[in-house]
């Protein structure tokens, strides 16, 4: 394999001037890039990586902590920021929770990996880390950009969306429709982004007459299955025979209980309405096409990943905190049946 002291040599130029030519910094006449260029093509030299970043002290990446690797929530985010770091000609470390630990220990080891990769900036999404460990890791690393998740004292590096906001566009869509007697298929209450949509969609149906106390609740864990189960355990409830309409704090929980409500003879949106979150892309492909609070999390990534970009690579690229819950109505939601409104 051909170094860079082989391109010198058959350019007739000294190392210096070549890893000048190469890497494009400091000073160097034409007539010597020409004769660099053409040695390197000659030679088929390719710049070390490793001798590259010790010289710019930097390795071109950033590292992206998600919880899981699976699913419409984080895939939409990956592939945001891997597109827009190509563009700059960097490139993505990604880390994950596998493993047999707990959440918030499994999000710490993620971390830990990605800054033992020296990556240049870290972008981390999670809901089992404290506010604590986000300030401790920015200590480690001050370079860190916080993904759908508030951390006080780390406004200025948080993008995220006004989840309170969406639970009360939620909870909209139902009370317009007439409807009164409600159901909620909720995520780990663990959850902070969670508690937050509840809280908002709780206060929205107050304010429509619909006390929280009269509304059925029962607990998911974000997934299909968990949706079946949870909308299974609420046909099986007292009271049941008087809902028309159904929250779930996303869609693949929704898309869960839909299959369930259509198995067991239940007609969406003829005899109960459904709401989901996040609008992930096969919301509208659901049969009915589901109604769904947009999440922005595309737009919440490529904003996170910018701002690294222009704190590790010294870009000036535009970057906005700004995101805006959008409630997409589609074939799920209808009027309630006046006999049981």
């Amino acid at each position: 394999m051909a170094t860079i002291k082989d391109v010198a040599r058959l350019a007739g130029v000294g190392v210096g001037t070549a890893s000048r030519v190469i890497s494009g910094k400091g000073s160097f006449s034409p007539d010597a890039a020409a004769r660099v260029g053409a040695a390197a093509q000659q030679l088929g030299f390719r710049p070390s990586a490793i001798a590259r970043a010790l010289s710019l002290r930097s390795t071109g990446t950033i590292g992206v902590f998600v919880p899981d690797f699976a699913g419409p929530f984080y895939g939409p985010l990956l592939h945001a920021i891997d597109t827009e770091l190509r563009q700059h000609d960097r490139h993505m470390v990604a880390a994950n929770g596998c493993g047999h630990e707990d959440p918030r220990q499994e999000a710490l080891d993620g971390a830990r990996f990605l800054i033992e990769r020296e990556c240049d900036g870290l972008i981390i999404t999670s809901n089992a880390l404290r506010d604590a460990d986000f300030l401790a890791l920015r200590e480690q690393h001050p370079r860190v950009a916080v993904v759908n998740r508030d951390v006080k004292g780390m406004k200025n590096q948080c993008f995220t969306v006004d989840h309170r906001t969406a639970g009360r566009l939620a909870a909209q869509a139902l009370a317009q429709q007439g409807h009164r007697r409600v159901a909620v298929i909720s995520g780990p209450a663990a959850a902070g982004d969670n508690r937050l949509r509840l809280q908002g969609f709780f206060e929205q149906l107050e304010e429509a007459g619909v006390k929280q106390s009269s509304v059925l609740l029962e607990e998911g864990d974000f997934t299909g299955q968990s949706g079946w189960d949870a909308a299974a355990r609420l046909l099986a409830r007292k009271g049941i025979d008087k809902v028309t309409g159904l929250f779930c704090a996303n869609d693949q929980m929704a898309m869960g209980a839909l299959s369930c409500l259509h198995h067991a003879g239940i007609s969406v949106p003829g005899d109960w309405s459904v709401v989901g979150y996040d609008d992930a892309e096969f919301a509208a492909y659901l049969s009915p096409r589901l109604t769904s609070v947009r999440i922005p999390i595309a737009d919440m990534a490529l904003n996170a990943c910018r701002s690294l970009l222009n704190a590790c690579y010294q870009t000036t690229l535009p970057v906005s905190q700004r995101f805006e819950p959008q409630l997409i109505a589609r074939e799920s939601v209808a009027q309630a049946h006046p006999a049981r409104r």
